[in-house]
């Protein structure tokens, strides 16, 4: 498989929860348990890419490295993409872990398991999903669900992402997480495509690779890591890690 190069986009500006990268966890900024989690996977160089000098300075502190990326940025994939050019412009680095940065509480060997789709050729994205065991999240619109082909015990091909509940009937459901591993010349291509119309209404970037006839396989792991939208997520996710010191 090619070198890996794991970039984790983080900007202040998030509206719910405005600087969450730097907020505390446990004595250190969450974008910094991430960064050690990327590490931890051991399969590849890690780079934040930040628009904010507040991030960069916690992530070298912390012994990372961090690249500076445009403000304008509509997306991670699109600051991702900067960060991956201006970092290894000599294309040494075939695939590209997307790894967001409210995510403290992601297994390492998940992140790794986000790779295995990638033996294929075929696949141009990998992603990651769980077997939704909570029946409260069947319907609820914040929890993506992943629709897809069964391809073996641990892995689907996927067909839609939806905030319905879907697909109808008896079976489980798959809860999406955001973690996306993409072959460089799938990223490249990606993040030229105009936002597509199910993305529009859906209001999923990843519909957008669907729609222009990319191949997405999912990673089914064990469970969902907890993300931090809110101060009540950043609560849970603090008493999580706390329990776990």
């Amino acid at each position: 498989m090619a070198d890996i190069l794991i970039v984790i986009p983080a900007r202040l500006g998030a509206t719910r929860l405005p600087g969450k990268p730097l907020a505390d966890i446990g004595g250190a900024p969450m974008i910094v348990h991430v960064l050690r989690r990327a590490e931890a996977a051991n399969i590849g160089p890690v780079v934040v890419a930040t628009d904010a000098r507040d991030i960069e300075a916690v992530v070298q502190k912390a012994g990372g490295r961090a690249v500076m990326t445009s403000p304008a940025h509509g997306s991670g994939s699109d600051r991702i993409f900067e960060a991956v050019t201006n970092v290894d412009p000599q294309g040494r680095a075939g695939i590209i872990i997307n790894l967001q940065a409210d995510l403290p509480t992601i297994s390492p060997s998940d992140i790794a398991a986000s790779l295995t789709p990638l033996s294929d050729t075929a696949v141009d994205i990998a992603t990651l999903a769980a077997e939704i065991s909570d029946p409260a999240e069947r319907d609820d619109p914040n929890v993506v669900k992943v629709v897809g082909t069964s391809l073996a015990r641990d892995r689907l091909r996927a067909l839609y992402f939806t905030r319905a509940a879907a697909p109808w009937g008896d079976g489980p459901l798959y809860h999406h997480i955001g973690l996306y591993a993409f072959r460089r010349a799938a990223l490249e291509r990606f993040v030229k495509l105009a936002p597509s119309p199910l993305e529009r209404r859906e209001k999923l970037e990843q519909l957008r690779a669907l729609e222009a006839g990319m191949r997405i396989d999912v990673s089914i792991v064990d469970s969902v890591p907890l993300g931090v939208d809110t101060p009540a997520d950043l609560a849970r996710v603090r008493a999580v890690l706390s329990d776990r010191a």
